[in-house]
């Protein structure tokens, strides 16, 4: 492999400021990675190569002509988009059958950040439809494959951005977290993804966007190959725009501040209702273990409350935005759910079966509406006990899902297992995706670390620790 696919965005941009490698050379370099493995990943949904080359060439003309100190971050370097955020010129649909043709004219605020950070888009990445399902699938562009094993999922709703970047076709990414839609494809394709904590990031430019109590639910952040790049790239998206009311200025404190030695690592096996496997639990040990032995202070610990995690999920979303979801499906025209239903039942849907089961169960709940304000009681509660038991200054590891990548189609049979990643969205704590090698399957392992709100440094930090002790990112192996 080229090793210029295996090097973080960081590592590239300041070998193109030093002149030792061309911004034209690396953006060829994935371009041509991903022509190689979208034909099984399908991945990428729509790229713009030859608008990329033009770009990277006027990178090199700036690091010719220009103090290379004075040049943005990540100068001359590739990355992706997920489509739901809007890409100048690139389609937006959201992976809606009504938008198909629908082109952005104007860059999300996150993606107009990393382009002023020097970064050059390649192209467009699959999702789920509406952004609501752990599968990236839709009826515009298809399913998307996990980097490691194409029968299985790449996950959802980033899942093309976690493909691409696990099989070396593009060193970091924009993604969207609303129950775990970076961590998820960070997890199963075996690399690094950042959901900031709640009202970090700007969540403007994306369709479909939170509205009203949900602005600080969904989530804007970085997926990437290596951890060195979570920060850098976090700190180029974050801040206020103007336009997104959920959005508030916080510090974001460096990663190197952080001492593993005395950190206080709260350990959590499982939430006390869905099992994990075993691979994930001695995976997670493993990294309980490697802090451990930098002299953290590591200690386990179970949280009954977490049991309940789906409930509070659930009675969150459903009681913070003014959309429906049978709304989205219809794009401003009067949704026919029965219809859709049975055209999917007679193979003419035009429709996923989870947006359809979404939306059917929306309406049967909109008949019989709960009481959520007990639930959403005992969400703060458990916001406020995680913050005692982590401390200030401390994080927790937590599973990611109960199980390495699932073969496709089978988290239908088990519909809740993503509330493992989606129980900290409601909770707005900030949490790394972090690798942790692979089973002897070779499917990617790993874990979630999680820390109160506003200390993302903290996680980002313990991301890198336990990159130079387990590896990180390994590069998936050649398919014949």
């Amino acid at each position: 492999m080229d090793p210029l696919l295996t090097l973080s965005g960081t590592a590239l941009a300041t070998m193109i400021r030093a002149r030792q490698v061309a911004s034209v050379e690396v953006v060829e370099a994935h371009a041509r990675r991903v022509r190689e493995v979208n034909p099984r990943l399908n991945a990428m949904v729509a790229d713009r190569f030859d608008v990329a080359r033009d770009e990277a060439r006027a990178a090199d003309l700036r690091v010719a002509r220009e103090d290379c100190a004075t040049l943005p971050p990540f100068h001359g370097v590739p990355c992706t988009v997920k489509e739901c955020f809007a890409l100048t010129g690139m389609p937006n649909t959201g992976g809606l059958p009504t938008r198909v043709g629908r082109l952005a004219t104007r860059d999300a605020t996150a993606v107009a950040r990393l382009r002023d950070g020097g970064a050059i888009p390649l192209g467009v990445t699959n999702i789920s439809e509406l952004c609501l399902w752990m599968e990236a699938s839709n009826p515009n562009y298809g399913r998307t494959n996990c980097a490691y094993d194409t029968g299985r999922t790449s996950g959802g709703s980033s899942g093309g951005e976690g493909a691409l970047i696990g099989s070396a076709a593009s060193p970091f990414g924009v993604g969207s977290d609303i129950g775990g839609s970076i961590r998820m494809p960070a997890f199963f394709n075996g690399v690094f993804g950042h959901k900031p904590s709640g009202g970090r990031v700007p969540n403007t430019g994306q369709f479909p966007c939170a509205e009203h109590g949900l602005v600080r639910v969904l989530t804007t952040g970085p997926i990437c190959r290596k951890a060195e790049d979570l920060y850098p790239l976090l700190r180029l998206m974050q801040g206020p725009d103007g336009i997104d009311t959920g959005c508030t200025a916080m510090p974001l404190f460096d990663p190197a501040t952080v001492s593993i030695e005395g950190l206080d690592v709260v350990s959590v096996e499982d939430d006390g209702f869905l099992s994990v496997s075993d691979d994930l639990h001695a995976a997670q040990r493993r990294a309980a273990a490697s802090l451990a032995a930098r002299g953290a202070r590591v200690r386990t610990e179970r949280i009954p409350a977490m049991a309940r995690a789906i409930l509070m999920w659930t009675a969150t979303v459903a009681s913070g935005g003014e959309s429906t979801y049978l709304d989205l499906l219809g794009d401003g025209k009067p949704f026919h759910l029965g219809i859709e239903l049975l055209r999917w039942a007679t193979g003419r849907g035009r429709h996923t079966l989870p947006a359809l089961g979404l939306g059917l169960i929306e309406a049967v709940s909109a008949r019989f509406p709960p009481n959520f304000g007990p639930l959403i009681e005992e969400t703060a509660a458990l916001r406020a006990d995680l913050a005692r038991r982590i401390g200030p200054e401390g994080v927790m590891l937590y599973p990611s899902y109960v199980e390495p990548a699932p073969r496709h189609n089978k988290p239908l049979l088990r519909p809740i297992n993503w509330i493992y990643t989606g129980i900290f969205n409601v909770l707005e704590m900030p949490v790394t995706q972090v690798p942790l090698g692979l089973n002897e399957r070779g499917l990617p392992l790993g874990c979630q670390v999680v820390s109160t709100h506003g200390n993302d440094h903290r996680t980002i930090a313990v991301a890198i620790a336990l990159e130079q002790a387990l590896g990180g990112w390994v590069v998936p192996p050649p398919r014949g």
